[in-house]
């Protein structure tokens, strides 16, 4: 049963991988026939860019990734308010 759990591991971390590489693949080619807009895109993308780029900025990959989720909140919230504030002196 104990030579089984790494192969497990192995196996999720390939699937997670193979995922990962059809996402990228598949959003460069709806980009470039026009089906999305590189401002979705880059949203989508802003996420995994900020902790790529804090994670080899600071120290440590976890600092990263908390520093991520707490960017990406304080993101959210402002483009909440802004929406709110739009709608509700759109008449």
């Amino acid at each position: 049963m104990e030579n089984i759990v790494p192969l497990a591991i192995w196996a999720a971390l390939i699937l997670m991988g193979l995922g990962l590489v059809a996402q990228v693949i598949f959003g460069l080619r709806n980009l470039t026939y026009g089906k999305i807009s590189p401002v979705s895109m880059l949203i989508v993308v802003l996420p995994g860019l900020l902790m790529v780029v804090l994670g080899f900025t600071t120290g440590s990959w976890a600092e990263a990734g908390v520093t991520t989720v707490l960017v990406m909140f304080a993101l959210t919230a402002v483009a909440l308010l802004l929406s709110g504030l739009r709608n509700m002196f759109t008449f």
